[in-house]
């Protein structure tokens, strides 16, 4: 007796649309025998099986274990049903449901994809736009959900017969592929103020490049400014244009084998440089490194990525007899503070000053999505800037959660986030809000998150800060307003990461943030919980004169800690360290002395600063952390000449109260005079901070009973301290908790900023 057919539907929800899902959804029912159909409802794929038992188990181990590789299955729901007999399995047309909606990133091109662009006897042969459902633009084209072309800025370009039968056919790898085109239909690539296009147009840019021009392309998510990285005057030149004297470039690479011969490159780097989100990651740079060190002065390491973009492909790889560099320099086309641009007319009105010529195209980018940036650390990720190819896949909390909020963010980095139950949803980076364009495009992309997620938000959450201009764009919205601490913010931004919930340690380590007694915070050990916190303790304070000046000139951080830490040598060390004329010397000491401009701050940032000073390392910083990462790559140096040379702890690291940075900074100091190497000091410097660290979360362990320890803030991008406090905590049977892929840094604060206006909301009710 033949085993009795069953009906089961199946609600998928994930990264589900744009990838592919539903047609390996009706591959594996055939395979199974199963009858019934696929729909998209939009914020999940509803599937409606009938077969046999065993062909059940067996569709729905293959629904979860074998879907394309892009998806990203959160869960499955199942439930058996009373349901009329079908006798095939169809693709439905997409239905819009209210839900839990997951918005597919933007996706680099696959390896079929790129095969076929440079297979002469395919159609697409060298097409600038050659996508496929399991690869192409997605979020930087969408305009509504659910995702299906006429709701993208592929609407423009009307389907050729032969796409269209590829668009409809679903044993077409470009079966329901919303970006599908050729070069008959499809986008085309020009260059402005120019009659070249097409492949006429990219050979210009090459010729152009390879004569040392700075080329501005736009790309998926932005524009790019672009020089052969090879050649040393074309990137001082850019360098100029920028005003960006030392902060590294990042760069494109033909292929894993520049890479592999540039850089140092295990198989988990190569994963992730070489996977469907392709970010850049920084890579340690090889000793014979052939490249020029202009390219990221004095750093060892480089931040490394590989061609997304077909056009990116073409740029290097056009077979039109051109000899073009393995190298691009491949930097974000804006001004300093703003966004990326994203059209011809950003790019014309904002950045044509920086480049000689500009390759556009005229397919339309919605949505800004700068490159991610990341790390690896123990062979896992560590974000520094989140979005094209994550952004904006949600942070998802297992504690069922109930609410809409709309967390605005930091003042820099910013990347807001949208609360919805219990689904947390970072948006790709914006930039710094001190520019006007970021706050404009802030506002709109809110906006069109807001649409897009269906969202009905009553409460917006900021920072604390009464002068930010996030602030202020929270102020005037018609919301309810909740103002969040900063340091309170990083730390829930570790906790929601990391799906823990319960009362934690909060190690906070930054630059700046207001605190609620209205000084600058930023060195802060706190009892944190997810609708309160304690200040347990920090770094010892001290004066910060000079405003902004302040966070571009370690000097002055220096000199205000001697004149609080060695009032009476203070004069003498700042001249004989060689920190300022006898004039600046004067200027700022009566500035502090009249607290003139002059602020109280716990800032571990500036405390970085001023040891980078006092050491001879890094007097001034030409760009945010500038100074901190010369102090941390002077400290790995020393540590790489030293073997396993640790520096000797001082007796007086360990003691109550507040974390006795004022002792170590003196130390420092005097040791720096009597002539101690800068480099072991340095690493001194970072070890001492560490144990200081943890003798203080040992300090709040023994008064909270809390053993686990939440590690955020900028200062946590620097490696060494990273690893030295991770080590240092686990050794003294601490449970630590770090960021992976929501970035220490500000970029992450606005995923905590959110998690506490959703207890707040709960909290009232």
């Amino acid at each position: 007796m033949a085993d009795p057919v069953k009906s089961v539907i199946y609600n998928i929800y994930g990264v589900v649309q744009g990838v592919g899902f539903r047609p390996f959804v009706h591959r594996i029912a055939i395979a199974n025998r199963i009858t019934g159909k696929v729909i998209n409802r939009g914020s999940f794929v509803e599937v409606i099986a009938q077969g046999s038992a065993e062909a059940l188990t067996n569709f729905r181990y293959a629904l979860q274990n074998e879907a394309p590789e892009r998806a990203n299955i959160v869960k499955i729901e199942e439930k058996y049903v009373e349901q009329e007999k079908f006798e095939d399995f169809s693709i439905e047309e997409s239905k819009r449901d209210k839900g839990a909606i997951f918005i597919p990133p933007d996706i680099a091109t696959c390896r079929q994809c790129r095969k076929e662009l440079f297979d002469k006897n395919d159609r697409r042969y060298l097409h600038s736009f050659i996508n496929c459902t399991a690869c192409g633009p997605r979020l930087t084209i969408l305009e509504a959900l659910p995702y299906d072309r006429e709701r993208t800025s592929m609407k423009n370009f009307a389907m050729c017969k032969e796409c269209s039968s590829e668009y409809y056919s679903i044993t077409s790898r470009r079966y329901d592929a919303q970006p599908v085109c050729c070069n008959d239909c499809g986008p085309e690539v020009y260059i402005i103020n120019s009659d070249l296009r097409g492949l006429d147009a990219i050979t210009e840019a090459r010729k152009r490049i390879m004569h040392g021009s700075v080329a501005a392309i736009k790309g998926i998510g932005g524009v790019h400014l672009a020089c052969d990285g090879r050649n040393v005057e074309a990137v001082e030149r850019l360098r100029q244009l920028k005003h960006r004297p030392r902060k590294p470039f990042a760069v494109m690479m033909r292929d894993l084998e520049t890479v592999k011969k540039e850089c140092v490159a295990g198989n988990k780097e190569i994963s992730w440089l070489d996977g469907c989100e392709k970010p850049i990651l920084l890579l340690d740079k090889k000793v014979e490194c052939s490249l020029p060190d202009i390219l990221a002065p004095g750093n060892p390491t480089l931040g490394v990525m590989l061609p997304y973009a077909p056009l990116q492909m073409l740029l290097f790889d056009l077979p039109d007899g051109i000899d073009f560099t393995d190298t691009l320099v491949m930097t974000s086309g804006n001004v300093s503070g703003a966004p990326i641009c994203r059209s011809e007319e950003d790019a014309m009105s904002e950045i044509s000053g920086f480049c000689d010529i500009i390759l556009s195209h005229n397919r339309d980018i919605r949505l800004r999505a700068d490159d991610s940036v990341m790390r690896l650390y123990k062979n896992e990720p560590y974000m520094i800037r989140r979005s094209r190819g994550f952004a904006p896949l949600p942070v998802q909390l297992d504690t069922a959660l109930q609410g809409e909020v709309l967390a605005i963010g930091a003042e820099l980095k910013n990347a807001f986030c949208i609360a919805k139950n219990e689904l947390f949803y970072l948006a790709p980076h914006i930039g710094d809000m001190e520019d006007i364009r970021s706050v404009a495009a802030l506002e709109e992309s809110v906006k069109l998150f807001s649409e897009l997620l269906e969202c009905n938000i009553k409460l917006a959450v900021c920072d604390l800060h009464p002068g930010y201009h996030t602030t202020a764009i929270a102020e005037n919205m018609p919301f309810e307003l909740l103002k969040v601490q900063h340091h309170w913010a990083h730390i829930l931004s570790c906790m929601a990461e990391n799906n823990y919930l319960e009362p934690v340690i909060g190690v906070a380590m930054d630059g700046t943030g207001y605190g609620t007694d209205g000084t600058i915070w930023g060195g802060e050990i706190l009892l944190s919980k997810t609708d309160e916190f304690e200040r347990f303790t920090h770094i010892a304070p001290f004066p910060q004169a000079g405003g902004d000046a302040a966070s571009r000139e370690g000097w002055r951080i220096a000199v205000g800690m001697m004149e609080k830490y060695l009032p009476e040598q203070a004069a003498e060390y700042a001249k004989k360290l060689g920190l300022c004329s006898d004039m600046e010397y004067k200027m700022l000491s009566a500035m502090i002395k009249n607290n003139i401009n002059t602020v109280q701050s716990t800032s571990v940032g500036r405390l970085f600063d001023a040891v980078s000073a006092i050491l001879g390392i890094a007097r001034t910083s030409t760009f945010e952390g500038d100074a901190a990462m010369s102090l941390e790559f002077a400290a790995v140096n020393w540590k790489k000449r030293n073997g396993n040379a640790t520096g000797e702890i001082p007796g007086w690291i360990t003691g109550e109260g507040i974390i006795s940075t004022d002792k170590l900074f003196r130390y420092l100091a005097q040791e720096r005079l009597a002539g101690v190497d800068a480099g072991g000091l340095a690493y001194m410097y970072h070890s001492c901070l560490a144990e200081m660290i943890v003798q203080s979360c040992k300090l709040a362990r023994e008064v909270s009973d809390l053993n686990v320890c939440a590690l955020s803030g900028g200062s946590f991008q620097n490696m060494l301290l990273l690893d030295l406090c991770c080590k240092k905590l686990r050794q003294a049977g601490f449970k630590v908790l770090i960021h992976k892929l929501v970035p220490a840094n500000d970029g992450g604060i606005s995923l905590g900023q959110a998690l506490a206006g959703l207890k707040y909301k709960i909290k009232k009710i």
